[in-house]
């Protein structure tokens, strides 16, 4: 039999999908299952985007130009003078999804080998992306006890070789919700300038943040300009995870003008998922305020019910809509299993997503889950009762 890649074979499995046999079965057998393993929204896309769609008169599906469409780039300049960024077209490349942006850069910014510090837990993909790139990932962990705050600035340095590129965050965090302050970013950027990396910040999720707190994006300052790349996406922001519509934006024309020549190897973004995410670029103010008060109402009723669980301990997330939630067990991965082969109350049960397969050491997390509220409130709160139930059973059996 042929033998296949060593780096095929090595790709980590994702947390967030790698028990969908088990909730498949579950579901096959007449179980509600709850997801609360994965960050698909269930509010509604703007009427806009999908309208478009559907109003449609194209005969056929041309090719688009490999940077995305100029009006589309443009209206997207747009939406960032809005929160306070000054961005020209040229300053993005439009891609299929945040995941091939984050994959280009890898790709763009390393040679084999070569380093990324992450702090984790982190997005799981973004392992992936780095040994599909042949890329090195340097990790430093962030603790459950600190709230997943960024380690002292001292620690990444200390982490800085003569291999290492870049720098890489989630701001908010997936998966824990941390948002990143404005010292933190000051702190990074002064560090990229101080031994000339680019520092790329994913801010995937920059509407999602609650208690009065403000993202800071790290395209603020243009003494960074060509260290800074930022990572964006519709996915989360207008729930067109569908779509698979995300951008690369930066200040630095040489990485762009590189970037380009991946982008140019798949063609073009999707004709009609761009022509979707262009015009939820229309959607009013009040759409993200109701959405944002959506997401604030469902992180109250969840960290409500979760700390009245004996034994469970949650992150306080400021950002995003996930938090992590450490459990009174030896084995999240084991209790997640058994949740979707072994248990149900009142015909439901829940999917999580192990908090391990978010670090890069597998025995770090090991009692932690990362829960996303991105259900409406009621399925949430009947989650919290299932995960309830469930660790009684768990602890019993």
């Amino acid at each position: 039999m042929p033998q296949l890649s060593q780096k095929g074979i090595s790709l980590p499995a994702s947390p967030i999908r790698k028990l969908i046999a088990f909730a498949d079965l579950a579901k096959r057998n007449g179980i509600d299952v709850l997801h609360l393993n994965i960050g698909q929204p269930d509010i509604k896309a703007p009427k806009e985007a999908l309208q478009v769609v559907k109003e449609s008169s194209l005969e056929l599906l041309p090719y688009g130009p490999s940077q995305g469409t100029e009006t589309y780039r443009s209206k997207l300049c747009e939406y960032y003078t809005k929160r306070g960024l000054s961005i020209v077209p040229e300053n993005i490349l439009v891609t299929s999804g945040a995941s091939e942006a984050i994959y280009f850069t890898f790709s763009v910014l390393c040679d084999a080998d070569e380093e990324v510090i992450i702090p984790e837990p982190s997005y799981a993909n973004y392992n992936g992306f780095a040994a599909a790139a042949n890329v090195k990932v340097v990790p430093i962990v962030s603790t459950f006890e600190d709230q997943f705050k960024l380690p002292d600035i001292e620690e990444i340095a200390a982490k800085i070789g003569s291999k290492t590129k870049a720098i890489l965050i989630c701001n908010p965090s997936n998966p824990t919700g941390y948002l990143y302050g404005p010292s933190e970013i000051e702190a990074l950027g002064q560090l990229a300038l101080k031994h000339d990396l680019f520092l790329i910040v994913d801010e995937v999720y920059r509407e999602f943040v609650y208690d009065g707190a403000i993202h800071h994006s790290v395209l603020k300052n243009e003494d960074w300009r060509d260290h800074a790349i930022m990572i964006d996406s519709v996915s989360k922001r207008y729930s067109l995870c569908g779509a698979r519509v995300g951008c690369i934006v930066s200040r630095n024309t040489h990485f762009l003008d590189v970037a380009l020549k991946f982008a140019h190897l798949r063609l073009s973004p999707a004709t009609y998922a761009l022509m979707a995410s262009e015009a939820a670029l229309d959607a009013p103010q009040a759409y993200y305020d109701q959405v944002i008060e959506e997401y604030t109402h469902r992180r109250s009723v969840l960290i409500g019910a979760l700390e009245k669980i004996q034994g469970v301990q949650i992150s306080k997330p400021k950002g995003a809509f996930y938090c992590i939630a450490a459990l009174p067990v030896e084995d999240a991965e084991d209790f997640s299993k058994f949740l979707l082969t072994d248990f149900s109350y009142q015909g439901a049960t829940v999917m999580l997503a192990p908090a391990s397969g978010f670090y890069s050491d597998p025995e770090l997390g090991k009692n932690q889950v990362r829960i996303a509220f991105v259900l409406e409130a009621a399925r949430l709160q009947q989650a919290a009762t299932i995960l309830k139930k469930g660790l009684e059973a768990y602890q019993n059996s």
